[in-house]
């Protein structure tokens, strides 16, 4: 094991953690062929094999499930100790990971943008994705710190509240109750949801929220983005339970309308989120007091609190087929 090399460690845990060698080509940007080469002079100098490949699937054998424990320990204390250099320097530099879920992408960028005119010599790196990959990524070290709303409770975190975050119901404007007010929970008895994929924090949100109220929506349709929701209530196939913070444009440009329904908005919290224990260097602390202080203002501009209110000057209702034709129409005027 003497003549293992850090590089070979990063490329066995990576490869380790997606069971997929063209998935960790694209994440390390190598070639395949390169990814496979380290990976076996790795289990050259290990004398066993480290993968194994079921049918069309791959999965570390007994030897890769001992190693990549190993590994992680090795890298995840070369990345402390990169920190704790970085800490001697100040604020310099430095290098912070965070992970976003998907909901959060309508913000994050903004707010590490915002960050980095104050702080430029600091490398921020974003990666996005649904809360179940978001909290593996914690748990294996693989982010700072993440921005989410509920922390995870299966691993030890520290988590600092930092703003509001509302979740509603979104119709197109010409729905039949885009205006009423105080809509009971029975009336949406009949409506289509269209819906995040399970291990989305939007999806928990909703079926928590729902279940606590006896209520259960007719999914209609299952589906893994915010965008790709929004587009289908655009062109009327249904409603949807989804984050305020995602309907900012659509809520201006009047695509979208937000049902007042009782109950709602289900407020919640983001959080900005780190595995407790680990060091803390000054980039990743000093972006988390920028969070907190900066954070509210930034989602206050992109979604005002008036911006659900139906225009006065919003066309009038249509039959079904015409409504649908009309919101399609706009959906494909937007999709850019």
């Amino acid at each position: 094991m003497r003549g293992v090399t850090i590089r070979q460690l990063q490329i066995f845990a990576t490869a380790a953690a997606h069971l997929s060698f063209a998935r960790t080509s694209e994440q390390l940007h190598l070639t395949q062929a390169a990814v496979s080469l380290q990976v076996k002079q790795l289990e050259d100098l290990v004398g066993l094999a480290l993968f194994e490949r079921r049918g069309r699937k791959v999965h570390l054998t007994e030897a890769g499930e001992h190693l990549v424990r190993y590994a992680r320990v090795i890298l995840d204390a070369l990345r402390d100790a990169d920190a704790a250099i970085s800490a001697l320097k100040g604020m310099r530099g430095g290098r912070i990971a965070v992970g976003a879920v998907s909901t959060a992408k309508y913000f994050a960028p903004a707010l590490i943008a915002r960050f980095r005119q104050r702080y430029p010599d600091v490398r921020v790196a974003l990666s996005v994705n649904n809360r179940e990959v978001i909290v593996r990524e914690l748990e294996r070290n693989e982010i700072d710190l993440a921005i989410m709303g509920t922390p995870p409770q299966r691993i030890e975190t520290v988590s600092v509240p930092f703003a509001d975050h509302p979740l509603v119901v979104i119709a197109p404007p010409t729905h039949p109750r885009a205006r009423e007010r105080a809509i009971p929970f029975e009336a949406l008895a009949g409506e289509r949801f269209l819906v995040r994929e399970q291990g989305s924090g939007t999806r928990s949100s909703m079926e928590r929220f729902f279940g606590e109220r006896g209520f259960a929506p007719k999914i209609d349709s299952v589906m893994n983005s915010n965008e790709t929701i929004k587009q289908a209530v655009m062109a009327g196939m249904g409603v949807a339970f989804i984050s305020r913070h995602t309907i900012g444009l659509e809520l201006a440009t009047g695509h979208l309308c937000v049902l007042d329904v009782q109950g709602l908005p289900l407020m919640r919290r983001w959080y900005v989120v780190q595995r407790a224990g680990r060091f803390v260097s000054p980039a990743t602390a000093a972006f988390v007091r920028f969070v907190v202080e900066n954070a509210p203002a930034l989602l206050a501009e992109a979604v005002p609190a008036d911006a659900a209110a139906i225009p006065s000057s919003a066309p009038p209702r249509r039959t079904p087929s015409k409504a649908r034709a009309s919101a399609a129409k706009g959906a494909r005027g937007t999709s850019g």
